[in-house]
């Protein structure tokens, strides 16, 4: 019971058409409440701590069936949409800006994300292919790291920096 809760990041695997676009905005409305009462390090810390959770829970419901994979499993788009949030999350803590003034960026973070989580370009294929509940994990933290990197090069367009 507890790694179906977990693997469907509350049932909210369960939510058609496209569960992993419902679970990655559940996991962006996730991230914008916990923000303010945890704030940048505790996203961090439970940013870390899903992926062996998430492996865990993905792993158990997913025992003896032939799907490694199953749509409602999305407690890796919860993992990969936190990793492109950090920019997000970090850049809100060092400014000292409220979370919802770097609204564009929690914008990007998600349209980034879900490409690259679908597309499965490179390495995330790569680990897509693995077929194993690791592998279910890793694709989405590697879409969610190069997600996060298009998050800061974007904020560094949009703030006129110049990169020589």
């Amino acid at each position: 019971m507890a790694a179906r809760i977990i693997a469907t990041f509350g049932y909210v695997g369960y939510i058609r058409p496209a569960p992993g676009t419902w679970g990655s905005l559940a996991a962006v409305i996730a991230g914008y409440a916990a923000y303010p009462l945890i704030g940048a390090l505790g996203l961090t810390v439970f940013t870390a701590l899903i992926l062996p959770l998430g492996w865990w829970a993905t792993k158990t419901y997913t025992a003896g069936s032939a799907d490694h994979d199953p749509k409602e499993v999305v407690v890796d788009e919860l993992w990969g949409q936190w990793i492109a949030l950090m920019p997000v999350f970090w850049g809100a803590a060092m400014t000292g800006a409220p979370a919802s003034a770097l609204w564009p960026g929690w914008i990007r973070a998600f349209i980034l994300f879900r490409l690259f989580d679908i597309t499965k370009w490179g390495p995330i294929g790569w680990a897509d292919r693995r077929n194993d509940a690791m592998g279910v994990m890793l694709d989405d933290g590697i879409a969610g790291l190069f997600a996060a990197i298009g998050v800061v090069i974007l904020a560094a367009i949009a703030h006129g920096v110049m990169f020589l």
